[in-house]
C-alpha cells in the first residue's frame, strides 16, 4: 500500500512545482468623456485640425506634424503557483506635439497626417498579432514582449519614413494617392478587436 501512495505523492509535488502562466492581451480602456492631450486610436474617429495643438516649427519643411506612437503596460500577479500577465496595448496621438502651419490646414494635408496615425495603428495591430503568436514562458515573457515591441516599432518607423520619403511629405499627389489606397487596404484587412 505504501508503494502505491508514494508515486502519487511525488507526482503531485512535481506538478505543483511548475507555475502555470496565462497571458492576456487587451486594448487600453478609454474613459468616456476623456478630453486630455492624448487621443487613443479608434478606427471610426478621424483626426481634425482642432486636434493639432502644438506650436509649428517654422524651420521645418513640413506643413504639419503628427506625433503618434504605440506602447504597452504590463502587469503580473502570481498566486498559488499560477502566474497571470496582462499586457495592455495603446496607440496614441499627442495633441500638444502635433502641429500645422498657418494656411496649410487643407483636407489633402489632413488626410496625409491621418495616414501617419493609421500607419501607427497598423503596426500596433501587428504588435498584437505577434504577441498572440508568441510562445511565452515565465522565464521569457518579459524579454520576449520587449523584443516583439522593438521589432514592430522599427517596422512602424520604416513605414513612416517610406511614406514621407516616397510622397515627399505628401507633395507628389500621384504617389500620395497610391499610399492612400495602400493604407486603406491594410486598415480594411485588420481584424476587429
Amino acid at each position: 500500500m505504501i508503494k502505491k501512495i508514494l508515486p502519487v505523492i511525488l507526482l503531485f509535488v512535481s506538478c505543483s512545482a511548475f507555475a502555470q502562466l496565462t497571458v492576456t492581451i487587451q486594448w487600453q480602456p478609454i474613459k468616456p468623456g476623456y478630453a486630455g492631450d492624448t487621443i487613443y486610436y479608434k478606427p471610426a474617429q478621424k483626426l481634425t485640425w482642432v486636434d493639432f495643438k502644438g506650436r509649428p516649427d517654422a524651420a521645418s519643411p513640413a506643413a504639419a506634424i503628427t506625433e503618434s506612437g504605440f506602447g504597452y503596460n504590463m502587469t503580473m500577479n502570481s498566486f498559488n503557483k499560477k502566474m497571470n500577465v496582462v499586457i495592455t496595448i495603446f496607440c496614441y496621438f499627442n495633441k500638444m506635439k502635433s502641429w500645422v502651419k498657418k494656411d496649410m490646414n487643407t483636407d489633402y494635408a489632413l488626410l496625409h497626417e491621418q495616414h501617419h496615425y493609421d500607419i501607427t495603428y497598423i503596426n500596433t495591430c501587428l504588435f498584437i498579432q505577434k504577441l498572440r503568436q508568441a510562445s511565452f514562458t515565465k522565464e521569457n515573457f518579459n524579454s520576449l514582449v520587449e523584443k516583439i515591441h522593438d521589432t514592430c516599432f522599427n517596422a512602424m518607423s520604416k513605414m513612416q519614413d517610406d511614406y514621407d520619403g516616397e510622397t515627399r511629405n505628401g507633395r507628389i499627389s500621384s504617389i500620395q494617392a497610391n499610399w492612400n489606397k495602400k493604407v486603406d487596404l491594410q486598415l480594411a484587412a485588420l481584424p476587429t478587436n
